[in-house]
Formats: C-alpha cells, sequence, structure tokens
C-alpha cells in the first residue's frame, strides 16, 4: 500500500530510464489497484517489453456483490499479464486461507493471468522445524486442481519480511530445492519450467549472493522496490 497514482507515474519513468538496457531479465510491477491503468499505459510504449504488469491481489468471482473487491477480469482490462495470490500478509492480515488461494488462483488462471503463487513459515513454525511440513501443505492445497502452466513460486519467509533478516544464501537454496522436488514429485519433469522466487528481505547487499544459489530463479522485492535506485541495482544483479 504505497504510492500514489502520480507517484507511481514518476518512478516508472525513472525505472525505465535506468534499466531500459537490461534485456535478460524478466521484470514485473505490481503497483496498488488505483495506479495499474496508469502503469499499462506507460508500459504499452514498444521499448517496454520486457516489463510487464501485476496485481497485488484479487478476489475469486468474475463479477457480483462483493464490495471492494476486484475481480481477474477486471484485472485483465486494467492492463495486467500477473496476479500475486497468497501473499503472507494476505494470510496473516485478511485470514485467506488454502481454500481461499485455490480458488483465487484457479480463477486467474481461467483469465488468463500468470500467477504469482506464495508460501512460506513463521517464525515460530520455522523454529519448531515445521518448514517442509507447512510448505508441502500449501502447495498441495494452493495447486489443487489448478494448472502448473504460468504459475511462479514465491517462497516468502515470513520471518524475514519487513523484520531486517533474511535467509541466508544456504537456507534459501535449501528450501527452494525442497520446494523443487516437491514439486518434481507432482508434476515430473514439467517442475523445472517452474520458476521458485525468493522473497524475503531482499537487498541489493544480498541479490548477488541469493541469485547465486542453483534454485533461486528469481526475487520477489518488497521494500527495496521503493526506492528506484535499490531496485535498479536488485534488477541489474551479477549472478556468480
Amino acid at each position: 500500500m504505497n504510492k500514489s497514482t502520480s507517484e507511481t507515474r514518476e518512478f516508472i519513468g525513472r525505472f525505465f530510464h535506468d534499466v531500459k538496457e537490461v534485456s535478460d531479465v524478466d521484470i514485473v510491477l505490481a503497483p496498488p489497484f488505483t495506479s495499474l491503468t496508469t502503469a499499462s499505459d506507460i508500459l504499452k510504449s514498444p521499448a517496454n517489453t520486457h516489463i510487464t504488469l501485476a496485481a497485488q491481489d484479487m478476489f475469486y468471482e468474475e463479477k457480483g456483490a462483493y464490495t471492494g473487491e476486484i475481480s481477474p477480469l477486471m484485472l485483465t482490462d486494467a492492463g495486467c499479464m500477473h496476479v500475486i495470490i497468497g501473499h503472507s500478509e494476505r494470510r496473516q492480515y485478511f485470514n485467506e486461507t488454502d481454500e481461499i488461494v485455490n480458488r483465487k488462483i484457479k480463477a486467474a488462471q481461467k483469465a488468463g493471468l500468470g500467477v504469482i503463487f506464495c508460501i512460506g513459515e513463521s517464525l515460530v513454525e520455522r523454529e519448531e522445524q515445521k518448514t517442509f511440513d507447512i510448505l508441502t501443505r500449501e502447495i498441495k492445497a494452493g495447486l489443487d486442481g489448478a494448472a502448473i502452466g504460468g504459475i511462479v513460486i514465491a517462497y516468502e519467509p515470513i520471518w524475514a519480511i519487513g523484520t531486517g533478516r533474511t535467509a541466508t544464501p544456504e537456507q534459501a537454496q535449501e528450501v527452494h530445492a525442497f520446494i523443487r522436488e516437491n514439486l518434481r514429485k507432482k508434476y515430473s519433469n514439467k517442475s523445472d519450467d517452474i520458476r521458485i522466487i525468493y522473497g524475503g528481505s531482499v537487498i541489493p547487499e544480498n541479490i548477488d549472493s541469493l541469485m547465486a544459489c542453483a534454485d533461486v530463479d528469481g526475487a520477489l522485492v518488497g521494500g527495496a522496490s521503493l526506492k528506484v535506485e535499490s531496485f535498479v541495482r536488485i534488477v541489474k544483479f551479477t549472478k556468480s
């Protein structure tokens, strides 16, 4: 919940100027609902083809008496190609269950949206060594009956979001490798095409070491994406 429409316009203008030469990284921007059409209009420029638009959330019905909600069809009409579903803050503050996440994923896919599907454990769950159990449950329940095509998995260790803490590269690799193996058991070779990205206090100072991990395919960037300079540095990471 950051940046007004005018701030979004200024941000994207500055951001694009600094990353326009970057051609080997897929960039997805997810501004607030109120800024989606503004962002979409800017990104329609032929020069912006490597930057696409995502929404931060959506409801699972196409229309109806659901005051305050946004449908998947509204998102595609606004120019979105992707949507983030199951973000830790949606689960934590708005009580989204695995069932709700699953309904949203299937509704998004029906509308032709790519899904950035967020999973992750809390500090208590990690300390109780329940990380793999939590991730297995969330993957199974969230993807039940959904197509695997167009899915990006975002691992969000909740204990590392907004706390200044971050998983070490070794911790990130261990979990990402587990997720990859979990998907391989369910989807066989199709799992190799699924991107698994890391989202937990990603900053310019740790992006290089995280991206050096074999099973880390990208980053879901939170606070560091609010400043053009830090977000550009993350986009221009140097993979070891």
